[in-house]
């Protein structure tokens, strides 16, 4: 135990020491925040715009009194032909021109809308349906009724979310598959990033001889769950520092778009959307969720960080050589996030089920579904099962890694692997 200690100690040290292990910790929340904040001052400022479409409406559809459509302004021209016009409209300061012929409303004909440069699918959209509303309304005034009678016939209702409990929230779901979803490919990401991290970690030592001279002193194994743990503890820390800097720096966000702090403010004190989204999160195990988020990222990490150890022990120099490896080990990972993204939508779903028990699968689409509640036989069933899986993943890793750390020049083939791992010691 004190060898494993101490090339636990040496793994983790030379790794949290390296500048690009800081700048890593640092840049990558301020980039998430970055580019968070960009995103949402772009949609604040694009949701200001406003964009003037000049219209002759031959058909008389909107007879100048059309509702209002939001980031659209419709102005009028009278008594001017369309080609004339398409050639005007430019210099006149438009950027889009809707011409909209005479038509019978029961076999309308397609409206042409010109555009100067581009035409954005939303801005596309946003006519359309206001073209298609106002037909709608010419249709009913035909049949004799107002358009009192048809705002009264419209509806726009939603379902209410309430849990069992009777606790209500308007956002829950919607709260739940993006906690489910950020957890499940957060793991992805750090099962590819760690344990290439420990592949390329036993190649390097593996081609510079440095091997040989640690297994004079320790055993193979020890070698191998040192430097496992050794990384795994890198990527624990990096992540639990990411935590703090992403809670810290969204303090920060409010101060540099005071819209957003504005927005926020309006949305408590009049129970709008943010104040639906900050309670549902409130309503979330969050004790629960980042328990499981640390178990199964540990047990995934160790499970499937072994089999890396085992593909870089095999592996001579040839990076080729060890993407062809890796194949059947990252294709369960792949197969997990495709899960995952099944098991957000729908949690209790069988593939849902056996993919949060399997032990190959279970740290990514766990996550998926941990945040709608999972029932404790099989949150506990599936930690079991990962268990076992790091244990027999680990043994089998082990005894591919004692002789392959020591082979040189030589391509092993599965049936020696195969015999490496059952072989008596």
């Amino acid at each position: 135990m004190h060898k494993i200690w101490l090339i636990v100690k040496r793994e983790y040290s030379t790794r949290v020491k390296k500048k690009s292990f800081v700048l890593l910790t640092v840049l990558v929340p301020v980039i998430v925040i970055g580019f968070y904040a960009l995103i949402i001052g772009i949609a604040i400022k694009s949701g200001n715009e406003t964009e003037t479409v000049a219209v002759i409406d031959r058909a008389e559809l909107f007879q100048r009194n059309t509702q209002p459509v939001p980031g659209l302004q419709f102005e009028y021209v009278s008594d001017t032909a369309e080609n004339s016009f398409r050639n005007q409209y430019r210099e006149r300061g438009y950027k889009y021109f809707l011409f909209i012929p005479d038509m019978d409303i029961n076999n309308p004909e397609r409206p042409n809308l010109y555009y100067a440069k581009a035409l954005g699918l939303g801005t596309q959209a946003k006519v359309e349906a206001a073209i298609n509303s106002a037909i709608t309304k010419k249709r009913w005034r035909a049949e004799g009724l107002d358009d009192s009678k048809l705002n009264k016939m419209k509806s726009d209702i939603s379902v209410v979310q309430l849990k069992d409990s009777g606790d209500r929230s308007e956002s829950l779901a919607a709260v739940n598959s993006g906690v489910g979803y950020s957890a499940g490919i957060l793991i992805y990401f750090m099962l590819f990033i760690y344990g290439s991290m420990v592949m390329r970690g036993v190649m390097e030592e593996k081609t510079n001889r440095i091997a040989e001279v640690i297994i004079s002193s320790a055993k193979p194994f020890q070698l191998m769950l040192g430097k496992i743990i050794g990384i795994g503890g890198v990527g624990l820390t990096q992540f639990l520092i990411w935590i703090l800097l992403v809670f810290g720096l969204q303090l920060v966000i409010p101060l540099i778009f005071p819209e957003i702090g504005a927005q926020m403010k309006s949305a408590d004190a009049g129970g709008g959307g943010m104040l639906g989204v900050v309670n549902a999160l409130k309503a979330l195990p969050f004790g629960t969720i980042l328990f499981t988020f640390i178990f199964y990222f540990i047990g995934g990490y160790m499970m499937y960080a072994a089999l890396f150890a085992a593909v870089g022990s095999m592996v001579n120099e040839d990076p080729q050589e060890a993407q062809q490896l890796i194949f059947p080990i990252t294709m369960p990972i792949i197969l997990s996030f495709v899960i995952m993204t099944q098991a957000v939508n729908q949690p209790d779903s069988q593939l849902a089920i056996f993919g949060s028990l399997f032990p190959l699968t279970s740290p990514i689409v766990m996550m998926g579904r941990i945040s709608y509640g999972v029932p404790l036989w099989q949150l506990l069933s599936s930690m079991a099962f990962l268990v076992i899986g790091f244990l027999g993943t680990t043994w089998l890793a082990g005894r591919i890694y004692r002789t392959g750390i020591l082979m040189y020049g030589k391509k092993p083939s599965l049936k020696e692997m195969v015999r490496w791992a059952f072989r008596r010691s």
